[in-house]
């Protein structure tokens, strides 16, 4: 058994959704796409589908071995390209994840003017305020806000963000300040459930972490509407600054409660630790680290 064959019948398999249509992709016989599956499978003494009449369904071996196929094969392919000494344009399809704000503000921008310089990619960007695994979901590079736990991946930091809470000039002259955090006591309050409990709010004073009751009143699950709500008036919100950006800058919001707020958080682009780098993935990491850099020092 060809190892490698095997594993790029495998992929085709899995992308293709059945045999057959594996086959057809491939321009090989069925027999030949299914004895190829079947080696690897007794190769590896696993399972890598479960088969019914309609439709191949990856087992939990199976999905993970999707994602060392696809790590495995990029590392011959580069390797390859290293030895011959030849240079290749990034080509394939790009996977990139960031949180839904991070993603919306910076990554779209970016992605749009990578996109016009590199017309053989395809993109598929992932907008998510989860943290979705790398390995697990297939996805070459990730935007993280915050430490980084898990030591396997590779990280490039592009700079910090911090929470805001903020509300409208006409809020603000209708119902006053709030100098201290316990004087929201006395404000409505906008809360983005994604990001702070709906009726407690925490702050910084010296040095320690304190929780302040609030009063909602709007309970919202997006921080682009909390935004906008803030805007229309009806109360004070928190999120990070990058949410708020554009209204900050119109001077449709401004800030409050600034000396009391958390330490900023770090901003990293992360990307699976592979010997062979894919080019699509170095040609990003050079093109969107530098503007990323710029954007969340501006």
């Amino acid at each position: 058994m060809d190892r490698l064959d095997a594993m790029s019948t495998f992929l085709a398999v899995v992308e293709a959704g059945s045999l057959s249509a594996a086959a057809r992709r491939l321009s090989t016989p069925l027999a030949t796409v299914s004895r190829r599956i079947s080696e690897l499978e007794s190769h590896l003494h696993t399972k890598l589908f479960n088969r019914s009449s309609r439709k191949l369904v990856l087992t939990d071996a199976g999905s993970s071995y999707v994602a060392a196929c696809k790590r495995i094969l990029a590392d011959v392919s580069e390797a390859e390209r290293i030895a011959s000494g030849e240079y290749a344009a990034p080509t394939g399809e790009l996977t990139v994840t960031a949180p839904i704000g991070l993603g919306r503000t910076f990554l779209i921008p970016i992605l749009t003017d990578f996109l016009k310089l590199y017309p053989d990619i395809k993109a598929r960007l992932i907008l998510s305020d989860r943290v979705l695994s790398l390995f697990q979901e297939q996805i070459d590079i990730g935007l993280r806000i915050g430490a980084l736990p898990d030591s396997s991946l590779m990280a490039i930091r592009v700079g910090t963000t911090r929470r805001v809470v903020c509300a409208s000039p006409a809020y603000l002259a209708e119902r006053g300040t709030p100098r201290t955090p316990d004087k929201l006591a006395g404000h409505d309050c906008i809360s983005y459930v994604g990001f702070v409990a709906p009726d407690v709010w925490t702050f910084v004073r010296d040095n320690t972490t304190v929780a302040v009751p609030v009063q909602p009143r709007l309970v919202i699950d997006s921080a682009e509407a909390a935004c906008d709500a803030a805007c229309a008036g009806i109360g004070i919100t928190s999120a990070y600054a990058y949410h708020f950006q554009a209204a900050l800058e119109r001077g449709a919001l401004t800030t409050l409660l600034d000396e009391f707020q958390p330490a900023s958080l770090p901003v990293n682009i992360v990307y699976t630790a592979n010997r062979f780098l894919p080019i699509k993935v170095r040609a990003f990491l050079d093109f969107a680290a530098p503007r990323l850099k710029r954007g969340f020092a501006e």
